[in-house]
């Protein structure tokens, strides 16, 4: 199992945590988002999208990210990213789905780019853009988590939300949004982040940080 993808890249680290809790062997073949890399005749002749994450397995090459989590969930049962109940796996995934179709969209590097490249923009208004949009949906969803009650993780252990939880955070913390009103998001983040699996994930240890 060989995963591409980009250090950074809040979609190849939610990946990352999803294979390091399933307990999976998988070589990284680093993607450099930067230099453009994804969009080279070798990468998109393999993955139209020319975006990462892309995980190559049994002589199949995946992308983008949800899907390959859940394909993760059915193909390799045993610790299971959703929990069993209907209902709770509905909750898992309207938390989840909130961030990864919401969130991702606007706030990726080719639109960040973008704005600044073709529309203009400053890097202070970038990062105005940036926030307004992580407002827009982790308000609702701190306010959901209250609602449900949660403790340190949104069931008995992280899953398919701490995964893509996680990297949304730590992109919210560079932009420097304030989480001072996400206390439940906060406790989910520092109860994952003392665990080896995120640890593992974590964007500062991949090979190709910089």
């Amino acid at each position: 199992m060989k995963l591409y993808g980009y250090w950074r890249s809040s979609t190849s680290y939610r990946l990352r945590c999803a294979l390091e809790l399933k307990g999976l062997n998988y070589e990284q073949d680093p993607v450099n988002l930067l230099e453009s890399a994804q969009k080279g005749e070798a990468f998109t002749s393999r993955n139209p999208f020319a975006s990462v994450p892309m995980l190559e397995y049994d002589h199949r090459d995946r992308a983008q990210s949800m899907a390959i989590i859940e394909w993760l969930d059915e193909r390799f049962a045993d610790t299971p990213l959703l929990p069993m109940q209907t209902e709770d796996r509905f909750t898992a995934r309207e938390l989840t789905y909130a961030i990864a179709t919401e969130l991702h969209a606007p706030l990726n590097l080719p639109v960040l780019r973008y704005l600044k490249n073709e529309l203009g923009h400053s890097q202070d208004e970038i990062d105005i853009w940036y926030r307004h949009w992580l407002e827009k949906t982790l308000v609702p969803v701190e306010k959901r988590l209250e609602q449900l009650g949660t403790g340190d993780f949104l069931f008995d252990g992280p899953g398919m939300f701490e995964t893509v939880l996680i990297p949304q955070l730590y992109n919210a913390r560079r932009f420097e949004y304030d989480l001072s009103s996400s206390p439940r998001m906060v406790a989910m983040e520092q109860a994952c982040l003392a665990l080896p699996a995120f640890q593992r994930a974590h964007p500062d240890n991949q090979p190709d940080a910089s």
